[in-house]
């Protein structure tokens, strides 16, 4: 007979537990998930970002209040010209950016399929399979493309549409009548498990064609003749004081797409088709706060609100004229960061906190948030102590890359306020390295935001230090140091390239 020791018993007792995510399982009352994600958003566009951004989004806004924002939370990057793809694997599975599926990858390294960077079986270690097996019922609705198919259809039930348009059959009131049919019918069956909606958007991804009289609002036209630009209006977003008319040298990648075929826009970098497409863009923006706010308003009378964590975040920013560009083929703040707002059970509502965190991090925080196992898979790391306000941050680096154009592209890292950002770039014979402080240059302007011609239009006048600060003796100690970690933390994640001045 076994002889059951007070070590077996603690053994025994800690199996139990593992199997019951948190001490609210046996009680049924385990916390929702509510994650919502926008399609090419920039974390400027928000008033709790910029607060002179003419953008109307109370919901979202109150979010905000209600929650924490996270003032540094970035997507890590891309190789890939379609970023949502990376992004949006890297969402799902919690892995970083060179250790996810890679479909153009393999195109050109067949061995790239069995490499040990990518488990063979990742999907079933993505978001809704963890959760599935956790008794979590799992919604999802989104566009269709450039995302993870194979985690996308773990979730039980999933309405994929790309609705990019200005109706509420064609645009962002789609999406908010799927999860709301979904609540709907969960509120039918009187179904009390605990649930997790990946409540995603097509917009404000072009084409942005808004609702009427959301365009109205904001001065704005769906243009679409390419010979000739759109009217003014007063009602239009104001220029970003960083805007460029053009980008001083080749980034890699200014050919693709979205920095030449956009409707609207196309080539153009001038004012009145910058604000008109921001205008759009807001007119978006707008309506996908509607669609959050309806949302929410029948979660709080089912009386799940209270017991709901509520993440809001973007797969990615948006340039929209800032620095001469128009697409998220970039590293600067406006398109490398994300908006990130968590609102829930425990979160003191206004806070706020840098979080230093990846989109990655997103899975390992869910799980740790409802006790759920994280996945062995998983690289995130949960940004739960943050949201507790235990700490304010949980990496100290952050690395960044664009290698969607010719490569090696582009590679960004920052620590605290500084900001290192290099562009290797062969064909075009470009090497450059911008060096920027972002306490005293949030806005990452560059020496020709401070030429007469760029300052009458923006109306802003930058100070003598808000520039780049790469070529400075003064800054040559801090470019080191920077430059030394970015090598460290491209070999650390497996980035397969180095740059032209790297050993």
């Amino acid at each position: 007979m076994k002889t059951w020791t007070t070590l077996h018993l603690l053994l025994l007792c800690t199996l139990i537990g593992s199997l019951v995510p948190t001490a609210h399982a046996a009680e049924g009352k385990r916390p929702n998930i509510l994650f919502i994600i926008a399609d090419d958003q920039s974390p400027f566009d928000f008033k709790f970002y910029n607060p002179k951004s003419k953008l109307q989004t109370p919901v979202i806004d109150q979010l905000a209040a209600d929650g924490m924002v996270f003032d540094a939370a970035y997507h890590m990057g891309s190789w890939s010209g379609a970023v949502c793809t990376p992004s949006r694997h890297m969402v799902m599975s919690g892995r970083s950016v060179w250790h996810i599926p890679s479909k153009a990858r393999r195109k050109t390294n067949p061995n790239e399929a069995k490499s040990d960077l990518v488990p063979p079986d990742l999907a079933n270690f993505t978001m809704a399979a963890v959760f599935n097996r956790a008794g979590y019922d799992t919604m999802r609705t989104c566009k269709t493309g450039n995302s993870y198919a194979a985690a996308n259809k773990q979730f039980t039930i999933v309405h994929e549409a790309m609705k990019r348009g200005g109706t509420p059959q064609t645009g962002s009131a789609w999406h908010g009548k799927r999860v709301l049919e979904y609540l709907d019918e969960r509120e039918k069956n009187n179904d009390t498990d605990p649930f997790l909606i990946y409540f995603g958007f097509s917009h404000p991804h072009d084409t942005r064609d808004g609702t009427p009289k959301l365009l109205a609002k904001y001065g704005a036209t769906n243009h679409a003749d390419k010979d000739s630009l759109p009217a003014g209006n007063p009602k239009q977003p104001q220029l970003p004081a960083n805007w460029l008319p053009t980008h001083p040298f080749e980034n890699s990648h200014l050919n693709v797409r979205d920095e030449v075929n956009v409707s609207g826009v196309w080539k153009n970098r001038d004012e009145d088709t910058i604000r008109n497409e921001l205008g759009r863009d807001y007119a978006c923006s707008e309506n996908i706060d509607n669609q959050v706010g309806r949302v929410l308003k029948k979660l709080e009378a089912m009386g799940e609100l209270d017991n709901t964590y509520v993440f809001y975040t973007a797969d990615h920013g948006m340039a929209i004229g800032r620095h001469g560009l128009q697409g998220k083929q970039n590293l600067y703040e406006h398109t490398w960061r994300v908006p990130l707002v968590v609102k829930g059970p425990g979160i003191e509502p206004g806070s706020r906190a840098p979080g230093n965190v990846y989109l990655m991090d997103v899975l390992a925080t869910m799980c740790d948030l409802t006790g759920v196992e994280a996945p062995e898979t998983n690289e995130g790391i949960s940004f739960k102590p943050v949201l507790e306000g235990k700490q304010k941050t949980i990496r100290d680096v952050l690395y960044g890359v664009y290698s969607g154009g010719q490569k090696p592209g582009m590679r960004s890292v920052r620590q605290g306020d500084w900001k290192l950002v290099k562009y290797d770039v062969p064909n075009a014979g470009v090497h450059e390295t911008q060096l920027f402080n972002l306490a005293e240059n949030p806005l990452e302007l560059l020496p020709e935001h401070h030429e007469k011609e760029v300052i009458a239009v923006t109306g802003y006048t930058p100070k003598a230090n808000e520039t780049n600060l790469a070529d400075k003796p003064e800054y040559a100690a801090k470019r080191k140091e920077l430059e030394t970690l970015l090598r460290q933390e491209m070999g650390r994640l497996d980035d397969p390239f180095k740059l032209w001045d790297q050993n």
